[in-house]
């Protein structure tokens, strides 16, 4: 909620601007060692697969025991409602 006291005439909107650098020697932040990953990057990359390999294998393993249709097998001779018994 806005106070009582809260007049929106009065807002104004400040723009900050950064000023051009001029500088010939800045690379736009490309300094020496830009575009160079870790090891430890490429470690997590190599985990990530195997854990994505071993998550597709597992997977494949339960798709194999879902069975084709979740329907109830249709058999051949009507069944007979069963009587119920009376105590």
């Amino acid at each position: 909620m806005l106070s009582p006291d809260f007049d929106l005439s009065s807002t104004m909107a400040f723009v900050a601007v950064q000023p051009s650098n001029t500088n010939d020697n800045d690379k736009g932040g490309q300094g020496e060692d830009f575009g160079k990953s870790s090891p430890v990057g490429l470690v997590l990359l190599i985990l990530f697969f195997i854990a994505v390999f071993f998550l597709v294998r597992s997977m494949n393993k339960h798709l194999k025991r879902v069975p084709a249709s979740f329907d109830e097998p249709a058999s051949d001779t009507p069944s007979e409602p069963e009587e119920k018994k009376k105590d």
